[in-house]
């Protein structure tokens, strides 16, 4: 940006239900697989959350926190919002964040059959006895082939929906200003959604608008249960999976406007598209034209995410000029830069981000090990 005099478009603020965020900049949901055995949020991760928001990011989304004692955690050492424990440890990086000037919200997340590290069961669960593709991840501590997992009965369902719902009054409970509910990346609400990992011959599979049954019943449920106006039910929505970075829902744009008219009838409060590639305004594109973030915010009128690659200046301003999304969240760029939009505000170059951050596991001491070698 260097010669522009023009503010970014992202540092305008930028209402979202009862908070005005300082800026249209958030940091991504990034597994950190840094909480302690248990699930409970440690000191390390307060230093963490707190430190972008000392940087100057409006919005900070946790990393992906299990919402039950069942079949819900993906990753040992990933954190919880289960127990009384949990909530505590959160309150104070709730604390310290909004002390810093930002507003955070938890996402919640329910790994399904891309479970690879769960201290409460050993087997895994998802819609049906469907082998996931790929490979588990070496960087959160997996290796070898994915398990089959057992397909999910109707009490089972019920278990993940108390277990979101319960979760979101936990994150009240913790001062968090609202949740988002992970239906993205593969994990259990996405590969419900996905034609060939749901199989099911009940009213959770086969058409779409099934499919997308247990995200809706998710929003609505979670929606009575917290009743606060002011509290945001945010949705994560991908077509990209963790284990398949080809995928794409079968119908295109047809299928976005099914999927997002949906959510936004059940109750939801933004969208937050991911993962759609570095070059976003091409790789998001529909074949009628329409990027899909355009079609989210036009079908269901909420406020819209969008993820990948949005560190770049030059792009994150075309996005948000041509009104393809309301708010960028951003995942490497913000590990490398965790002061990106005071750099973005004194046009200040951005440092460039360094794999071995994620290496030899994707730890906050890996990225504590990385800023003592660059002298940060």
């Amino acid at each position: 940006m260097t010669g522009n005099t023009r503010e970014h478009p992202a540092l305008a603020p930028f209402a979202l239900l009862g908070s005005t965020l300082s800026n249209r900049l958030a940091v991504a949901p990034m597994t950190r697989v840094s909480a302690a055995p248990d699930g409970t949020p440690t000191g390390q991760m307060r230093d963490y959350y707190t430190e972008y928001a000392r940087g100057g990011f409006g919005l900070i989304i946790t990393e992906g926190t299990y919402t039950d004692d069942v079949y819900s955690q993906g990753y040992l050492n990933q954190p919880g919002i289960v127990s009384h424990d949990h909530i505590q440890a959160w309150k104070k990086i709730t604390t310290t964040v909004h002390a810093a000037g930002s507003r955070i919200i938890l996402q919640l997340m329910h790994a399904g059959a891309l479970s690879q590290g769960n201290r409460y069961v050993a087997s895994t669960a998802g819609p049906s006895a469907v082998k996931p593709r790929g490979q588990k991840m070496a960087d959160y501590g997996g290796s070898g082939p994915w398990d089959a997992p057992k397909e999910m009965t109707l009490d089972d369902i019920e278990t993940v929906v108390t277990g979101f719902t319960t979760a979101a009054l936990n994150a009240r409970l913790a001062g968090f200003d609202g949740i988002e509910i992970h239906a993205a990346n593969g994990y259990l609400l996405d590969q419900f959604l996905t034609d060939y990992t749901n199989q099911r011959t009940d009213d959770y599979g086969g058409t779409v608008e099934r499919r997308t049954r247990l995200i809706t019943e998710i929003v609505r449920r979670t929606k009575e249960a917290v009743a606060d106006e002011n509290f945001s039910i945010g949705v994560r929505i991908s077509q990209t999976k963790v284990n398949d970075f080809e995928h794409r829902w079968a119908n295109g744009a047809e299928d976005a406007h099914v999927i997002f008219s949906a959510i936004a009838k059940a109750g939801a409060t933004y969208l937050h598209v991911a993962s759609e590639g570095r070059d976003w305004i091409e790789t998001a594109r529909f074949d009628n034209g329409e990027t899909i973030t355009q079609i989210a915010r036009k079908v269901s009128g909420l406020p819209v995410i969008a993820n990948g690659g949005m560190h770049a200046p030059d792009q994150a301003a075309d996005l948000l000029d041509g009104e393809h999304a309301d708010i960028l969240s951003i995942g490497r760029g913000a590990l490398a830069n965790p002061d990106l939009p005071r750099k973005l505000a004194n046009n200040q170059p951005l440092e460039e981000f360094d794999f071995k951050m994620l290496h030899p596991m994707a730890t906050l001491d890996s990225a504590h090990a990385w800023r003592q070698s660059k002298g940060k």
